[in-house]
């Protein structure tokens, strides 16, 4: 992955992969959506979901790959935690596009939201890795614009700086995520790009008026320094923080809840940090048995 090519490889494979059918459990439904400059699609995790509410999902990839449909093992159960539908946005990427095209969709799918009579307080942000990175400059660009922000965040072992650091913790232990191809592709995205902006590493940002923020990371993940340094920025900035780290849990580490018991508790976990927060029903942790 340290070639362009691979890159162009990448993408398209991943494009193909879009066009097979990924199982899921009966009782979720899927459904597509359409935006302006990109796609997605509703995930309901069953029957009796709070229809006025909404998550707005960005799935993990490095920015070069991925689908909703490859996160659907995540969204689906998102959806019966949280007891409401969720958005899988199919956000442009590259190596066609650039990072602030991937802004811009999520910006333009967060303001249709709230032009289809969601409230923002009715409305969460979720993300994984490279999700979980536009998830935070997604808040960041919306309190710097002056719009209403949502109920509260989720990010699942985000990408959040993409400055050239060497990155030393667990570099020969995480098994999903390789520290050379982190750096790589933060080069990359970030050529001709201030990397040190805010809406670029998250990480350097003020976090102040940010809603609650749910942070959860592998201890033996290659970007478990990041999610930890995001956590202590966003105390800094008065934001209430829940942080997990889990012991020996690679990088998004929740995508293999089909297989791997810790990941599916940590949707049990994201349920009680919902109810905290007000984002989500009182009875949460009873709902999550099917997750």
């Amino acid at each position: 992955m340290r070639h362009p090519l691979a890159l162009v490889g990448a993408a398209r494979i991943g494009r193909l992969a879009r066009l097979v059918q990924v199982p899921h459990p009966a009782h979720v439904s899927i459904t597509s959506a359409a935006f302006p400059d990109c796609g997605g699609e509703w995930v309901r995790g069953g029957e009796g979901l709070d229809e006025s509410k909404a998550l707005l999902y960005f799935h993990g990839g490095g920015y070069f790959s991925g689908s909703p449909r490859t996160h659907r093992s995540i969204t689906w159960r998102l959806s019966v935690v949280s007891r409401r539908p969720v958005l899988a946005l199919d956000y442009r990427q590259g190596p066609v596009h650039k990072l602030a095209d991937s802004l811009a969709d999520a910006l333009d799918a967060y303001d249709c939201l709230l032009r289809h009579g969601y409230a923002p307080e009715d409305i969460v942000l979720a993300g994984d890795s490279a999700g979980g990175h536009l998830t935070l400059v997604t808040l960041l660009a919306l309190r710097d614009r002056g719009l209403p922000l949502p109920a509260a965040a989720i990010c699942l072992s985000p990408w959040a700086d993409l400055t050239d650091i060497p990155r030393r913790a667990n570099r020969w232990e995480d098994p999903l995520l390789p520290a050379s191809r982190v750096g790589w592709l933060a080069r990359r995205w970030t050529s001709g790009l201030d990397p040190h902006d805010p809406l670029v590493s998250p990480v350097h940002g003020d976090f102040t008026g940010l809603p609650p923020l749910m942070i959860v990371t592998g201890s033996t993940e290659v970007l478990r320094d990041e999610a930890r340094r995001v956590a202590e920025r966003a105390r800094s900035g008065g934001v209430l923080v829940r942080y997990e780290e889990w012991r020996r849990m690679p990088h998004a580490f929740p995508i293999l809840a089909d297989v791997l018991p810790e990941a599916r508790l940590a949707f049990q976990h994201m349920a009680l940090f919902l109810s905290a927060v007000g984002a989500g029903p009182a009875a949460a942790a009873d709902d999550t048995a099917a997750a």
